[in-house]
């Protein structure tokens, strides 16, 4: 049996049965390049349960359903109120946090079964543990950061209108967290530090570019960022298929971050051309 969100996410929700048990499928891997598999454990359900508690009751019984003794899955988790960003996995076919996702309304009823699966953008380090290093890389290229050093005695800083604000907050709730770029058909699984400069950033790292062009100190970096955007794997890398924002836990508006640097690449590119 499978979860009533697979293929009918507006259906009616059933209710949840209490004492239940149900199926996790784990696709499994040994370590980064290893060969993959899959395991399949029986865990109860207690009320309120999320995957991150049933990955730790695996972890504590790594007994499949078969009868046989296993390694305890591994996977990353930090804050478990989904802030972190690093619980991210493919759940039932679908990236999001592994915190937020209650059992109670993915597999309501019993012998129901969820299947996870780490990220397929994002080096295997074992099981659903994955190397998100890439997308911390890609904000260094873009220079994701208000440059403040040696302002410390200059007085308060700039003024911002309450609406520059509400818009920016938006911005800063990215977690780094993958889904974006998880959906996104144009960001590849790249494993060589030595391309990361020249694949595509994706989403998150365009809308972040966008935050700090905003910021009124930030904005001091804005042409670096340009022109580091108007390169290879920056916007123009985009295909527009608005995947990312489907799946962006914190629904920030990411077609338009992307929109908005493309406006923006585009202008500086013309004046760098007519200042010759």
């Amino acid at each position: 049996m499978t979860s009533p969100t697979d293929n009918a996410p507006h259906a009616p929700r059933r209710a949840a049965t209490p004492g239940r048990s149900v199926i996790f499928r784990i696709l499994r891997a040994d370590g980064p390049g290893g060969a993959q598999r899959w395991e399949e454990f029986k865990v109860p359900i207690p009320a309120g349960a999320n995957v991150i508690s049933c990955l730790q009751w695996i972890a504590a019984n790594p007994v499949t359903t078969s009868g046989q003794r296993t390694t305890p899955v591994a996977w990353d988790s930090g804050c478990l109120e989904e802030v972190c960003g690093a619980c991210t996995m493919v759940i039932n076919g679908k990236v999001r946090q592994s915190c937020s996702c209650l059992i109670d309304e993915y597999a309501p009823g019993e012998g129901d079964v969820i299947t996870l699966e780490p990220m397929s953008k994002f080096p295997v380090v074992r099981d659903l543990w994955v190397d998100r290093s890439r997308m911390f890389h890609t904000l260094q290229r873009i220079k994701a950061w208000v440059p403040i050093d040696g302002t410390y005695d200059l007085g308060p800083g700039p003024a911002e209108r309450p609406a520059d604000q509400e818009t920016r907050y938006v911005l800063s709730t990215c977690m780094t967290c993958g889904c974006c770029l998880e959906a996104c058909p144009q960001y590849k699984l790249e494993r060589d530090p030595e391309n990361f400069d020249t694949a595509f950033v994706g989403a998150a790292a365009l809308s972040q570019a966008r935050l700090f062009n905003a910021h009124k100190t930030g904005r001091d970096l804005k042409p670096d960022r340009l022109e580091a955007l108007m390169g290879p794997g920056g916007v123009n890398d985009c295909g527009n298929a608005q995947n990312c924002v489907q799946v962006c836990p914190k629904h920030i508006p990411l077609t338009e971050s992307i929109a908005a640097i493309g406006r923006a690449v585009t202008i500086h590119a013309f004046a760098r051309f007519f200042r010759g």
